[in-house]
């Protein structure tokens, strides 16, 4: 098992938008700290390739009413965050086109700045960020390839690093986003970054320089159980 410490984040999650501002704006050191990994739901050829790994993506799509109940309280937390918030519209959406594109763009070392500015576009523009051409605009706007990093869900190379992403996921037992893991240690949803912060900050840090007070998720702990600030 990896030693490094994961922030699974979703581009597509309004919860993981907010855990990563609060990420960036409160706790820093953490956020330099961790892995970057993104979460996605893959579509039928990463799912028959993740198949023939002998894998199956750990997610399913949320009810009606659980999709009228996030509308309610992510209204109610960028209320209170003073975040702009405009609702996009995903039509026939292809998660690997903007996060198959983020790993371009990490290769390139802007891979920070690529997800604050998908972010940015879906959730406080509206813009449907599976449509490549959104996503050829935010590359240029970072000085990116735009072809290369629009595309890269078509690149057989990048949807096979996306496939074994999606294998990582599976063995942390990742269900939802955002979600943190440190060793044997899982937090999920935005209500358990504090509680992660605190983990990782009394493990990095020298011995008994800061509390330990977190209490993780264990790994059979049903997504049902509690919302947390949770979302696929």
């Amino acid at each position: 098992m990896s030693k490094n410490p994961r922030f699974y984040f979703s581009l597509r999650s309004p919860y993981s938008w907010m855990a990563y501002r609060d990420l960036l704006d409160r706790y820093p050191d953490v956020a330099e700290a961790v892995e970057w990994v993104p979460f996605f739901e893959p579509d039928e050829l990463s799912t028959r390739m993740l198949t023939e790994r002998g894998e199956e993506f750990p997610y399913s799509a949320m009810s009606r009413a659980k999709h009228f109940y996030i509308l309610q309280d992510v209204g109610r937390l960028t209320k209170a965050r003073g975040l702009p918030l405009t609702w996009p519209v995903d039509r026939d959406p292809v998660w690997e086109v903007p996060h198959l594109g983020y790993l371009v763009a990490r290769r390139a070392g802007l891979g920070r700045e690529y997800v604050d500015a998908v972010y940015r576009t879906r959730w406080e523009l509206g813009r449907d960020i599976c449509d490549p051409e959104v996503i050829a605009d935010v590359a240029t706007s970072l000085g990116l390839d735009p072809v290369a990093v629009s595309t890269a869900a078509s690149d057989r190379a990048l949807r096979e690093e996306g496939v074994e992403i999606l294998l990582r996921i599976c063995k942390d037992g990742v269900f939802g986003v955002p979600f943190f893991v440190h060793r044997f240690s899982r937090f999920w949803g935005m209500d358990r970054l504090d509680e992660f912060a605190t983990h990782l900050r009394s493990k990095l840090a020298p011995a008994g320089a800061l509390p330990a007070s977190a209490t993780s998720v264990g790994l059979g702990r049903s997504s049902e159980e509690s919302h947390a600030g949770g979302c696929g």
